[in-house]
């Protein structure tokens, strides 16, 4: 086996990961706005944290999440307030991008950015100047801006939900987070590297898993990506009163999980068409993800369109 890959807090064997590492190898002394997409879960925050940590730059890492902050006070929040710009605003408040000067600011499911606000985040990154609410003049800040989303951006451009010259001026450096399905031996290696850390945590004597267990996570497909292993493991660690991880100490849905290849052949003879083995696969995925059609879309590589039609031309509910 190889010497497992690391970038910063990034951890990785497979060579999915060894090209994202590479790849931000490249890219962190760039100066250029940065736009990691990736499922949920799949570490798209540490990706911007460790881009920074390469970068050089001195100023802080600030990061905020678009989607949790009401839209009244997120452009406050990002650009800042001078005393008496609206009620309630009784002292000056510097805002995000000047609290990152010299450093980057994360914009976290920049998908959910109002559109309303989307032209002043445009204008900012294109001057590098920002306008607090009530001042009348514009300030210079020297930000690098990373943005963030599990959200098909191209999708909401196409709802008019996100202006495309603000996608393309995020976009100049694209970064795929890949899920952990398409990560091979990296389950069981993060797998491993969590257990140590809960049993460390715990007070345990584990030393890893069975092999019943290390072939469940292995079949998992993992629609949570990274954070749902490390909670599984977490549980199995409470659960645990051997020295190893077994079947029974794992969470109920990996327990129960059935891979979707033995489910589709019963008897050795038993034959099917391409379209009944599509057909099986894509109601596999829809179980796994709760009935989340745009999470499905994603896992089978379809677009939201293309899964509704077949969806009607399986009559598949």
């Amino acid at each position: 086996m190889r010497q497992a890959g690391q970038f910063d807090r990034l951890l990785g064997n497979s060579d999915a990961m060894r090209s994202l590492f590479e790849q931000l190898a490249r890219i962190a002394v760039a100066d250029a706005p940065v736009l990691v997409v990736g499922e949920t879960g799949t570490g798209k925050e540490l990706v911007a944290r460790a881009l920074h940590a390469r970068s050089g730059r001195k100023g802080p890492f600030v990061a905020i999440n678009c989607a949790a902050v009401p839209e009244t006070l997120l452009e406050s929040e990002l650009f800042g307030h001078e005393k008496g710009a609206f009620t309630g605003a009784h002292a000056r408040h510097e805002g995000l991008f000047a609290a990152a000067r010299g450093g980057t600011l994360l914009l976290d499911e920049i998908g959910d950015m109002p559109l309303s606000l989307q032209p002043k985040l445009l204008r900012a990154l294109q001057e590098r100047t920002i306008r607090p609410l009530g001042a009348t003049r514009e300030v210079a800040v020297d930000v690098r801006v990373i943005a963030a989303t599990h959200c098909d951006l191209d999708e909401l451009i196409q709802r008019g939900r996100f202006r495309a010259d603000l996608y393309y001026r995020l976009a100049v450096l694209p970064v795929r987070v890949p899920p952990l399905r398409e990560r091979g031996g990296d389950i069981l290696l993060l797998a491993q590297r969590f257990l140590e850390q809960s049993a460390t945590r715990a007070g345990k004597a584990i030393s890893g898993l069975s092999p019943e267990a290390a072939r469940r996570l292995g079949d998992y497909p993992w629609p949570g990506n990274i954070r749902e292993l490390q909670n599984c493991i977490e549980h199995a660690v409470a659960m645990a009163q051997h020295t190893e991880i077994l079947v029974e100490d794992l969470p109920e849905p990996l327990r129960t999980y059935r891979s979707w290849r033995s489910g589709l052949v019963h008897e050795a003879d038993e034959l099917m068409s391409l379209e009944e083995l599509e057909r099986r696969y894509i109601v596999h995925v829809l179980r796994v993800t709760g009935g989340n059609k745009r999470r499905a879309a994603q896992i089978l590589g379809l677009n939201r369109a293309t899964l509704y039609r077949k969806l009607e031309r399986y009559r598949v509910q």
